[in-house]
């Protein structure tokens, strides 16, 4: 059996809050429950928080760039708050680059960080 992420809408924001160990199967059932619940809600942010993530392979570092580009397909921004700095390590190591994926330190970071896009989405800034 499958562990699903859960996601949680907070306003127009969804919130993925990786607790478990990540394994390939999850990470595409994540991709694709992501994309279903911002098509279903019409979601503006997603945050992903990785702070129980301790390690990531070059597959799930790929998956991550992957689901900001879904999300941005559904007008959505993402960002990807609590790495760790071994997480980053490894990604640096490993080569790969989340493009387009903005990153904060913690959740009250990106919570700001979509606040003030939000912003320049409805042309306030």
């Amino acid at each position: 059996m499958i562990e699903r992420v859960p996601i949680l809408k907070i306003g127009d924001v969804l919130l993925v809050s990786i607790q478990i160990d990540l394994q390939d199967q999850s990470v595409l059932a994540l991709q694709e429950d992501l994309a279903e619940k911002i098509s279903a809600t019409g979601a503006h942010g997603v945050i992903i928080d990785i702070s129980a993530v301790e390690i990531v392979d070059s597959f799930i570092g790929r998956m991550f760039a992957t689901i900001a580009s879904i999300s941005k397909l559904f007008d959505a921004d993402t960002v990807v708050v609590g790495m760790r700095p071994a997480v980053a390590i490894t990604l640096v190591e490993l080569g790969l680059t989340l493009g387009g994926v903005r990153t904060a330190l913690d959740l009250e970071r990106g919570m700001k960080i979509l606040g003030v896009l939000g912003r320049q989405r409805r042309g306030e800034l």
